[in-house]
């Protein structure tokens, strides 16, 4: 009996992060993602060309009192010095690309300027030789401040900027096309919105091949479960034919998971849900693999563990 396998007519398309010397940047690697003509991981179906790959997230401030111990006794004699941390993240944990939240641009969060971003962002592009992707602080009128001025900093070493959203996106695109980079647009857990998003951008000249699709998730629960059959229909309907949501797809598993409180809790507090290490470690990596299935291209995490688990179930899966 001969199984009935799936034909696509439409492959996601392929995005390519940084840029070496003789492309005009100063990286020593480049990452490409995307290219896929079948769901994940149905390698008899169709093909995925290229692997999933993990970033490591840096910020550009500590990220406080209220970070999980665990992830302080990794990072604590880094965090705040946002050079070191990607250094780390590299030399020691091999990550392959890395993500830097520009965090203290927040009016929450200390509220500094550009000028701090662009010396932030040149810090880490001259401590690392990896890709970079470059994370807003999620403020509307800040990121418009902020991210055109980072953009023109890092020109030519084609970083992955975002996020766009519906309603901000021109300053953002319009400086990513000028500087030669890719773009992450946002969408709050709606293929609709996601849609909208992709097709306000190619509107304004960027192409389909610098586009990254960012539908939101969450850590645990109804997040993870609604964002994952987000992700699913969007790469259904993209293979099958709709341009507008073929594209790569990007998940956050660095805060969302470890601002779970079921991912932090001291185990004296909560002694039935066991080891604290352990569990903060699995629920970042079990969070990762449910994206992995949905079509996440690209993952953000933060503990090296996990990293490690993720990459090796990327490795069986390919």
């Amino acid at each position: 009996v001969e199984l009935v396998r799936d034909k696509w007519t439409c492959p996601v398309s392929e995005v390519v992060i940084g840029a070496t010397n003789e492309e005009g940047g100063t990286r020593t690697s480049i990452v490409k993602i995307g290219g896929e003509t079948t769901l994940p991981y149905l390698l008899d179906e169709g093909q995925m060309p290229n692997k999933p790959v993990v970033a490591m997230e840096v910020w550009d401030i500590s990220p406080g009192e209220d970070w999980a111990e665990e992830l302080t006794k990794i990072y604590g004699n880094v965090a705040g010095d946002p050079s070191k941390w990607a250094k780390k993240c590299v030399e020691e944990f091999g990550a392959e690309m890395i993500a830097v939240r520009l965090q203290g641009t927040h009016p929450d969060w200390g509220d500094k300027d550009a000028k701090h971003a662009v010396d932030v962002v040149k810090s880490v592009l001259s401590a690392i030789s990896v890709p970079l992707i470059i994370l807003g602080s999620g403020h509307d009128e800040k990121d418009n401040a902020v991210l055109p001025q980072v953009s023109q900093a890092a020109a030519g070493e084609r970083c992955l900027i975002g996020n766009i959203k519906e309603k901000n996106y021109k300053t953002i695109v319009a400086s990513a096309i000028a500087d030669g980079h890719n773009i992450i647009g946002e969408s709050p857990l709606d293929i609709n919105i996601a849609k909208q998003v992709n097709i306000l951008a190619t509107d304004m000249g960027i192409g389909f091949e610098r586009l990254v699709m960012y539908p939101t998730n969450g850590g645990l629960g109804y997040g993870l479960e609604y964002a994952y059959s987000i992700m699913e229909r969007s790469r259904i309907a993209g293979l099958g034919g709709d341009k507008m949501l073929a594209m790569p797809m990007l998940c956050v598993m660095s805060t969302e998971s470890w601002r779970c409180k079921e991912a932090k809790a001291p185990e004296a507090d909560f002694p039935e849900w066991g080891d604290t290490k352990n569990r903060g470690i699995m629920w970042e990596a079990l969070g990762a693999t449910t994206y992995l299935l949905g079509g996440a291209d690209i993952l953000i995490m933060w503990h090296p563990e996990a990293v490690k688990i993720v990459k090796e179930t990327i490795g069986s899966l390919m």
